[in-house]
C-alpha cells in the first residue's frame, strides 16, 4: 500500500497544474483565472525542483512548455473553440512523448522495477494510446458540445480515464509482480 501512495503522489504532482486548472474553472467559470493559476503552478513546480537540484523529467518539462504555450495562446485568442480544441494538441504531444520506451520507470517502486519492468514498458505504450484516443474524443466533444457541457464531460473523462487506467495497471502489475517474486524465491 505504501508503494501505491508513493506512486499516486508522484502522479498527482505531475497532474497538479491540470487538476488546479479544472478545479478553478469548474468553481469559478473564469477561464483566464484557471489558465493563469495553472501556468503559475507549473512554473512554481519546475522552479522548486531546479532550486533543490532535483532532476526534472521530460514529461514535466513538456507539461511546463505546454501549459505556458497553450496558456499564452488562450489569453491571445480568447476563442472558446480554440480553448476546447487545444487539449487535443496537448494529448497528441504527450502521447508522442509517452512513446519513449521506459518513460514510466520513474513512477515504479524498486520492487516493481525488479519484477515487472516489461509491464511498465507495455503500459507506457497503453498510456500513449489513451492519450491519442483522448485527442480524438476531445475533437468530437469540442465540435458537438457547448463550452459548459464540454468542460463537464472533459473533466470527468480526463480524471476518470487516468484514475481507471492507473487502477488497472496497478492491479495487473502488483499481482504479476507478486507471482514473479514468489517464483524467483522458489527457484533460488
Amino acid at each position: 500500500m505504501k508503494n501505491l501512495f508513493q506512486t499516486s503522489k508522484i502522479l498527482l504532482l505531475d497532474l497538479a497544474s491540470t487538476l488546479l486548472f479544472l478545479a478553478i474553472y469548474v468553481l469559478t467559470g473564469n477561464l483566464f483565472l484557471a489558465v493563469g493559476l495553472g501556468m503559475a503552478l507549473g512554473i512554481a513546480q519546475i522552479g522548486w525542483q531546479l532550486v533543490h537540484n532535483q532532476r526534472v523529467e521530460a514529461l514535466q518539462w513538456l507539461s511546463l512548455v505546454i501549459i505556458f504555450a497553450s496558456g499564452a495562446a488562450t489569453f491571445i485568442t480568447d476563442d472558446p473553440l480554440f480553448v476546447m480544441l487545444k487539449p487535443s494538441i496537448i494529448y497528441v504531444i504527450v502521447g508522442m512523448v509517452m512513446l519513449k520506451r521506459g518513460w514510466m520507470t520513474r513512477y515504479l517502486p524498486p520492487i516493481a522495477q525488479a519484477t515487472v519492468p516489461d509491464l511498465a514498458i507495455t503500459f507506457g505504450y497503453v498510456w500513449a494510446g489513451m492519450m491519442f484516443f483522448s485527442a480524438g474524443l476531445n475533437i468530437v466533444l469540442a465540435l458537438a458540445l457547448d463550452v459548459t457541457s464540454w468542460a463537464a464531460v472533459k473533466s470527468v473523462w480526463a480524471i476518470g480515464s487516468k484514475v481507471g487506467l492507473f487502477g488497472i495497471q496497478y492491479a495487473i502489475m502488483k499481482s504479476t509482480g507478486i507471482r514473479r517474486a514468489r517464483a524467483m524465491m522458489a527457484a533460488s
